[in-house]
C-alpha cells in the first residue's frame, strides 16, 4: 500500500533520474564542434562529409570575403573574396578534428591553387578556416601530413574564421534533392544532376590519381 512518504519517494526518485538525463544531454551537446573548409564545389564537400559517422551536419556557404550576405551569384562571378565552403559540425566525442583535417585534406587536390577540379577561380580555392591556436595548430599538422603523404607542394592556406554565410536553401543537401532542375545534361532531379555534375568535372577521377587507396570518399 502506497503512502504520501512513499509517493513523495518515488516522485523525488523521479525528478532525480530526470535531472541525470538532462545533464547528460547538456554535456553531450558541449561536445559540439564546428569545422570549415573549403574544397571546390560546397555540393561535393557537403555530401562527402554528411557521410562520416560523428558529423551532426554539412552547411554550404561562404565566407573569407568582404561583401556581407552575398548571393551564390555574386560569390561565383568574383570579386566578393569569397570560398564556396562547407561549415561541418561534429561530435568530438565521436570523430576528431584532426580526422576530418586529414579525410579533407584526402578529398581534394590541395595541389592546386587555382580552383577544384572544373571549377576555376578565387571562390573555388581549397582553405582551412581557424577560430583559435588550438585549431591552427590541428590544421598544420594534418598540412604537414598531407604534404608527407603526398610528396607534392600543398597550397591549401590555412586562414583566420571570418562571418559564415549560409547559402540559400536551393544549395543545402543538392545531393540528395528531388527538385526538377534543367541542366546541360537536360532536365534532371537534383541528385542525378549532382551526380552527373560530379563525374563530368572530374573530381573522384582526379582525387584518386592524388591519393590512391587513401581517397576516402572516392566511389570504387
Amino acid at each position: 500500500m502506497f503512502t504520501r512518504e512513499t509517493f513523495k519517494s518515488i516522485a523525488l526518485a523521479g525528478m532525480i533520474a530526470l535531472g541525470f538525463v538532462a545533464q547528460g544531454k547538456n554535456a553531450h551537446a558541449a561536445d559540439l564542434q564546428t569545422l570549415t573548409v573549403a574544397g571546390g564545389c560546397f555540393w561535393c564537400v557537403e555530401a562527402d562529409f554528411e557521410k562520416v559517422k560523428g558529423v551532426k551536419e554539412a552547411v554550404s556557404g561562404f565566407t573569407g570575403g568582404t561583401v556581407a550576405n552575398p548571393t551564390y551569384k555574386q560569390v561565383t562571378s568574383g570579386g566578393t573574396g569569397h570560398y564556396e565552403a562547407v561549415q561541418i559540425t561534429f561530435d568530438a566525442d565521436v570523430v576528431s578534428r584532426r580526422t576530418l583535417l586529414d579525410l579533407f585534406f584526402r578529398s581534394v587536390d590541395p595541389t592546386d591553387a587555382g580552383g577544384q577540379f572544373c571549377d576555376r577561380g578565387e571562390s573555388y580555392r581549397t582553405a582551412i578556416f581557424t577560430n583559435t591556436p588550438a585549431e591552427k595548430q590541428a590544421a598544420q599538422a594534418a598540412k604537414t601530413k598531407a604534404t608527407a603523404d603526398l610528396g607534392q607542394k600543398v597550397v591549401t592556406p590555412i586562414l583566420d574564421a571570418s562571418e559564415f554565410y549560409p547559402a540559400d536553401a536551393y544549395h543545402q543537401d543538392y545531393y540528395k534533392g528531388r527538385q526538377l532542375v534543367i541542366t546541360r545534361f537536360g532536365p534532371k532531379r537534383q541528385a542525378s544532376a549532382y551526380k552527373a555534375y560530379r563525374e563530368a568535372c572530374g573530381r573522384d577521377a582526379r582525387v584518386k590519381q592524388l591519393w590512391g587507396t587513401e581517397a576516402p570518399f572516392v566511389n570504387s
